[in-house]
């Protein structure tokens, strides 16, 4: 085998590994979300594919909730802790920024700060985090679970002592729905009822 072969072969497995995501249109909230909160969801979502194959779809809310004190080291302010955010389906087995293994199904999304205690030294450079649940457990849409209420809650997403979150922010400008890599990440760029909001749906924080 020649010298080149052998130095692009580990690099073409390493990007089919990594896959290729893309962003489209997921419709309507599904079924299994409870009525309530689909109620409040966006009309239309958005679904992420890995080189064609679903992957996971994530709906937010139509207005984003509001009345509470700004919040130090926050990109998005004023939004009660625990609130709920949004929803997110995974098709199949998926991953939180952690790199914790989640079960296929569907899991709400309510928002969390990362506490300062030093415990979460450099985990992002915001505070402001998802907070996973299974839904079929939370179903209460005007709910706003203290934060060890809300881990407890997210234990049952993760299975292990450490709560589900995704990392998310304020994104610093408006654009079209869309997902883009990031370095080693995969950023979607959505919309929080009229805010602008970038997650990252794929990729495992170094620290």
């Amino acid at each position: 085998m020649g010298t080149a072969i052998r130095t692009f072969l580990p690099l073409l497995l390493c990007t089919a590994a990594f896959g290729q995501y893309k962003a489209e249109s997921a419709g309507a909230a599904p079924a299994e979300v409870p009525a309530a909160i689909g109620a409040v969801l966006q009309k239309d979502g958005a679904k992420i594919t890995n080189n064609g194959a679903a992957y996971c779809e994530i709906w937010m809310r139509a207005q984003k909730p509001s009345g509470a004190p700004n919040q130090e080291g926050a990109t998005l302010q004023g939004i009660p802790g625990g609130a709920l955010l949004g929803v997110i389906r995974f098709d199949g087995k998926g991953a939180d920024r952690r790199g914790q293994g989640l079960k296929p199904g569907v899991y709400t999304l309510r928002y969390g700060l990362i506490p300062i205690n030093g415990d979460h030294q450099g985990a992002a450079p915001q505070r402001d985090f998802l907070v996973l649940s299974p839904a079929v457990t939370d179903t209460d849409v005007n709910a706003t679970p203290a934060f060890e209420a809300l881990m407890d809650m997210s234990r049952k997403a993760s299975g292990t002592p450490h709560p589900a979150v995704l990392s998310f922010w304020k994104s610093d400008a408006d654009a079209p729905m869309n997902v883009s890599r990031q370095g080693d990440d995969w950023v979607l760029q959505t919309k929080l009822g009229d805010t602008p909001v970038s997650v990252i749906v794929v990729g495992i924080a170094s620290s």
